[in-house]
């Protein structure tokens, strides 16, 4: 192929040089002959490049992935975390005040008690009762339930209530009956629980304090004569409650008269003190029972 000489004057010189023929096309059936490389050499490519960005992909996928197991797993824990805490009990402790008259009496007074001295010894522990339930009140006017000085220290704090019931001992040879004194609110010292409490340890030696609930067609059917009684407040000032207890023999037995010289030289103190001991000890249990109740944990 060549080019147009310019215009101009048809004579003057070719100013470009010839150009070589275009080759010839090939006959039909004719061998192609190959490529003529190219005058540069091929490229590497750029550091760090991946052939058609598979590699890439395939990186980002994996780190996609292990963000999202992390997420997972960390999403996992803080559900348990959820969880674990709504299945916490959160005791609620202004819940004692009216606890009284909000629990079922015979939750307030358990079937059973005993263990050692009620704190996580086996207070409900079947193998460890020391105390079974015959029969709960009906009565819970003031005026019932309590007797003497330890009603009139009482009365004169705002007595709402008094729940009782009462209890056989396993050996079958002692009674009692169990009271729960319901008082105003107050501080812990110095509260209406205190000044009945310490009204009752003022007339300690005489006083009964707990009126004993008669159960029929039970060991308690004839209980009636007080031997010993206790009496003590509640723990907290969210427990506006007196707790006593009166005890006495299923056969009738009247401590301190002991005959003759079982009786002298301080033998029917010592056993007024026996029967005092056994109603601060039962007493003792009820308190135990008292503060599971408070805090919802009576097991």
């Amino acid at each position: 192929m060549s080019y147009p000489p310019p215009p101009g004057n048809p004579s003057s010189p070719n100013p470009y040089p010839p150009q070589p023929p275009m080759p010839a096309t090939p006959p039909p059936g004719a061998a192609v002959p190959p490529p003529v490389p190219a005058p540069w050499p091929p490229q590497a490519p750029p550091a760090g490049a991946s052939g058609g960005g598979g590699g890439g992909r395939k990186a980002l996928g994996s780190l996609l992935a292990v963000v999202g197991a992390l997420l997972a797993i960390g999403g996992g824990a803080l559900t348990a975390h959820a969880y674990s805490n709504a299945q916490q009990v959160v005791p609620n402790y202004e819940y004692g005040q009216v606890m009284w008259r909000d629990e079922p009496v015979d939750k307030v007074f358990p079937a059973t008690l005993g263990g050692r001295g009620g704190y996580n010894g086996g207070l409900y522990d079947r193998k460890q009762v020391l105390w079974n339930r015959v029969g709960i009140s009906p009565q819970t006017d003031c005026g019932k339930g309590l007797t003497r000085h330890t009603l009139k220290a009482a009365e004169d704090n705002g007595c709402k209530a008094v729940l009782r019931a009462t209890y056989v001992d396993t050996t079958g040879n002692m009674v009692a009956t169990v009271a729960l004194v319901v008082l105003p609110g107050g501080p812990d010292g110095g509260g209406p629980k205190e000044k009945v409490v310490a009204a009752y340890e003022d007339k300690r030696d005489t006083e009964g304090a707990v009126a004993p609930y008669a159960v029929p067609g039970t060991l308690a059917a004839q209980w009636k004569d007080r031997n010993g009684a206790y009496v003590s407040a509640a723990y907290g000032e969210n427990l506006p409650y007196v707790l006593g207890a009166s005890i006495g023999s299923v056969d009738g037995h009247v401590a301190g008269v002991l005959p003759g010289e079982w009786g002298d030289y301080g033998g029917n103190d010592t056993d007024l003190e026996s029967w005092h001991a056994n109603a601060e000890d039962l007493v003792d249990l009820f308190r135990a029972h008292i503060d599971r109740l408070q805090t919802g944990d009576p097991r």
